[in-house]
């Protein structure tokens, strides 16, 4: 029994490239999109980044901004074929810290009010606010059943509450310290073969000198 989990963890082993890859897949058109959404409204949001008021009130909104975007667009592109994985890994690790801190925390936990969750109904947490949603939620599609066009308008999706809490912000936090961790991934990535590239040209080298 041992040989045969020993045998299969080895087998595992060289399959370890592939939950890499797919916490690219999985991150890269969010932060493409996330990046492109950041250029395309440029101005509003070096003035949501400095405004004190209704926005987040940092320091030099305008750097801030333009290291925000670039981190999620090119960071995104290159999570996405995985070309310097770990560094780029770091700038959004970054910014989701930032993103929870600055935005999210303020709201809890959840992205999404559910008020039978047990991490807003004081089971673990107690979010009033989620708590109200449902009676919130009710009244809205009762006045869109009577006045709107409710089957249309829900033809794409139920309706629900944001909360906008930390956990899509603390999802791809975990997901790109993991990343950040074990790089790439083997096979899969732009890294792993410049890296094989790399030892073989640094050998070849060595062998010369020799």
């Amino acid at each position: 029994m041992k040989k045969i989990y020993t045998r299969l963890v080895t087998q595992l082993t060289q399959c370890d490239g592939i939950p890499l890859l797919l916490i690219r897949l999985y991150l890269a058109p969010v932060m493409i999109q996330a990046g492109w959404n950041k250029a395309v409204n440029f101005n509003n949001i070096v003035e949501w980044f400095g405004n004190p008021d209704w926005g987040l009130g940092l320091p030099l909104p305008f750097i801030m901004a333009i290291l925000a975007t670039a981190a999620e667009l090119i960071g995104g592109f290159f999570l996405l074929i995985g070309l310097l994985t770990r560094l780029v890994s770091i700038p959004l690790i970054v910014t989701m810290v930032v993103a929870m801190v600055t935005v999210h925390a303020e709201h809890g936990w959840l992205a999404i009010a559910d008020a039978s969750s047990w991490l807003a109904d004081g089971t673990l947490l107690l979010n009033e606010n989620i708590m109200s949603a449902p009676e919130k939620l009710a009244a809205a599609k009762s006045i869109l059943q009577e006045h709107g066009h409710y089957e249309w308008l829900t033809s794409s999706g139920n309706f629900v509450v944001l909360n906008n809490g930390v956990e899509f912000a603390a999802t791809y936090f975990i997901m790109l310290l993991t990343l950040l961790v074990f790089g790439g991934g083997r096979y899969v990535s732009v890294d792993f073969y410049a890296h094989r590239l790399f030892k073989t040209s640094n050998s070849d080298t060595q062998e010369k000198n020799e």
